[in-house]
């Protein structure tokens, strides 16, 4: 029997898949996935190829950015456990895995073992390890060489477990969104508690797989962070300028055209422009290209912003750049109104936090944003920028501060020696007050000070709204135009009551 060309092909495909991952991938897919034909491609070779570089100790921290129904979670959460237990002989291996949905990690555990118990699998390395009859369940599964591996949610995983992979698959809920107390949350679990989860503190890994849904997000924090970790962004339809690199590996993306499909025998052109129309651009900003917001901006395009010469170096952010690019303004030698406007969010007197403050002009319909102070400040820290935006701008007619934590508190301090300090309540939630700032925005009604070196963070918060992690200088922004609309209103009507 030794010589049956079954018995050879099986060794040959023993031998495969002991060697790669991504054999043994397209030799076990019809236990997994019966009655349906493997599609092979570039991407999954990629995940495959860094997943053995995990295998070797070559790389501890990795993180991949894919859409959804890219095989990311089958490839790493199924087939990566498996051919490690068996084909790879490291049945002592032990594996955690979270996601914001404890079902969908116990749906891979299940998949995982459907794999290790299948006669494909058993006739070839079945003799390697067993798995233990008392802990054979469907969130957990042991074999006898101390091996486990553990389904459970983000925060779920009680003390005392700990793994040489931990795998954190999709740990925000992109479907239902999230609060920026649930981020804050994972955020915290993902920071404090999975790097203590490690049996290993130099060799064990963490392998994140997700899409991206904020700026905040568990992703976001890894590369704002610089944690080290090796970061493989493929959006759905290639963008020239965000060409992923690994310098690790050597591993680039082969796509060189704009907007190359990611998986085109599979998501194939037609499916993805219908999906798009459906999912709006938001979700297919983060979704399908990996990014927290459009490309352009999301609710505020970058390139509808008009800049006017401030005196200062004439650099601007590149991605506000364009082809039919307005010429630089001068400014009016007078304006209309000037008014600081102050978010100012806080609730603690003493701690700092973020702080929006900046002073805008008006000269008819447009606006122009003459000074911007925004940065983390503590109560005492707020009350000096104001009045040093009050010293700055003399003609400032109006000092607009959000009635809201410690609003009043600023107001009370400052309304008996600055004349024009009001409290103000715009009416509606933050994506409210901005759209009603965005009409004038899109129709070139709203300049900025060329060269600021604020400029670039300005642009990128509005870009990114409501999908950042900050919004101070939208708050903020957003606060003067209404209220420059609403006096500027109240001004037209008294004018028309004396005709």
């Amino acid at each position: 029997m030794a010589n049956h060309p079954d018995a050879l092909l099986e060794e040959l495909d023993r031998i495969d898949s002991e060697c790669s991952l991504r054999d043994y991938m397209k030799l076990a897919w019809h236990v997994i996935e019966p009655g349906r034909k493997f599609v092979p491609n570039w991407h999954i070779d990629c995940i495959a190829d860094h997943l053995m570089a995990v295998h070797r100790g070559e790389i501890t921290r990795i993180m991949f950015n894919l859409p959804p129904g890219g095989m990311k979670s089958l490839t790493t959460n199924a087939f990566f456990p498996s051919w490690e237990w068996g084909p790879a002989n490291r049945p002592d291996l032990r594996y955690v895995s979270a996601s914001y949905n404890g079902d969908l990690t116990v749906r891979d555990n299940r998949r995982t073992r459907s794999l290790i118990t299948s006669d494909w699998y058993q006739r070839k390395w079945g003799d390697r390890f067993k798995l233990v009859g008392d802990q054979n369940a469907k969130t957990r599964f042991d074999n006898d060489k101390m091996g486990f591996k553990i389904a459970t949610s983000v925060g779920g995983l009680g003390t005392g477990e700990r793994g040489d992979r931990f795998i954190v698959d999709d740990p925000h809920n992109i479907k239902e969104g999230e609060s920026e107390a649930d981020r804050n949350e994972k955020l915290l679990w993902f920071s404090e508690v999975v790097p203590t989860r490690m049996s290993d503190p130099i060799l064990s890994a963490i392998i994140v797989i997700m899409q991206r849904v904020h700026e905040g997000d568990i992703a976001g924090w890894i590369i704002l962070k610089e944690l080290g970790y090796v970061v493989i962004t493929l959006p759905m339809e290639f963008e020239v300028d965000r060409k992923c690199f690994v310098e690790v590996t050597g591993w680039e993306d082969p796509r060189t055209e704009e907007n190359q499909l990611l998986w085109p025998e599979r998501m194939t052109r037609e499916v993805v422009e219908r999906d798009k129309k459906v999912m709006g651009e938001y979700a297919v900003a983060g979704q399908f290209q990996q990014r927290p917001s459009p490309r352009g901006g999301g609710m505020f395009k970058r390139k509808w912003w008009k800049f006017y010469n401030a005196g200062l170096t004439k650099i601007r952010p590149p991605e506000t750049l364009t082809h039919e690019e307005s010429p630089t303004v001068e400014p009016p030698r007078e304006y209309d109104q000037i008014v600081i406007s102050i978010d100012a969010t806080f609730k603690s007197t003493t701690g700092g936090s973020r702080v929006g403050a900046v002073v805008v002009g008006r000269s008819g319909p447009r606006r122009y944003l003459l000074g911007n102070r925004t940065r983390r400040m503590s109560f005492n820290e707020t009350i000096a920028c104001i009045r040093a935006l009050k010293l700055d701008f003399p003609r400032c007619s109006r000092i607009l501060v959000e009635d809201k934590a410690n609003g009043p508190a600023i107001v009370d301090v400052l309304s008996n020696e600055i004349s024009g300090v009001i409290a103000v309540n715009p009416e509606g939630g933050k994506e409210t007050r901005a759209n009603a700032m965005q009409p004038a925005v899109e129709s070139g009604h709203w300049y900025l000070p060329e060269g600021a070196p604020w400029l670039d963070d300005f642009i990128t918060e509005f870009a990114l709204f409501p999908a950042g992690k900050n919004d101070d200088q939208v708050d903020a922004t957003s606060q003067a135009a209404i209220y420059m609309t609403q006096s500027s209103d109240v001004v037209r009507l008294l004018s028309l009551s004396k005709i």
